[in-house]
């Protein structure tokens, strides 16, 4: 660790921790960041898993939460990871693809009528290549690198892992191995 001197002296002044540089991590560590659209933000979704023989084969539906984690091993100008406030964009693309929404696969064999459905004004449909929530996670992760990518957060963070509920008890992540 960096040279650092801890006074803590309170009679002569508060602790203070000086000679950090903190802005790098130390090696082999990094910074960690974390983000979560719990179940109560309402990005209210519908899915219907074609292929099950369970009930999951009807279209139903939960209050999604999705946790993002984010690394990195130097801070910003403002010994900041991640910008939590500058992540509004982010969550306006969740709200555009999983609120209110129906997500159907694209190979559903009755695709065709949840186009109809959507054209009739009776679902807003977002067709995507496989429905649960493992590849709804991997969806995220994907568009998430690449609005870190416009937003112009470089290479200086990386998306570790985003993680998607169906409520407390069922969720799937997606996440680098390195």
């Amino acid at each position: 660790m960096a040279d650092m001197e801890i006074t803590t002296d309170l009679e002569k002044k508060p602790s203070v921790i000086v000679g950090m540089n903190l802005k790098a991590a130390e090696p082999g560590f990094e910074y960690v960041s974390t983000k979560t659209y719990t179940h109560s933000v309402g990005l209210s979704c519908a899915f219907r898993q074609w292929r099950a023989q369970s009930h999951c084969r009807f279209v139903h539906g939960y209050a999604l939460k999705v946790h993002f984690e984010f690394t990195g091993v130097e801070l910003d100008a403002r010994n900041w990871l991640v910008d939590f406030g500058g992540l509004k964009p982010l969550k306006a693309m969740l709200e555009a693809n999983l609120d209110h929404k129906v997500l159907v696969a694209e190979d559903d064999p009755n695709l065709d009528f949840f186009k109809e459905a959507a054209a009739l004004d009776i679902m807003d449909v977002v067709i995507v290549p496989s429905t649960g929530c493992e590849t709804t996670a991997r969806m995220i992760f994907e568009s998430t690198v690449q609005w870190l990518k416009d937003a112009g957060y470089g290479d200086r963070i990386t998306l570790s892992s985003v993680q998607v509920a169906e409520h407390d008890g069922n969720s799937a992540m997606y996440r680098r191995t390195k």
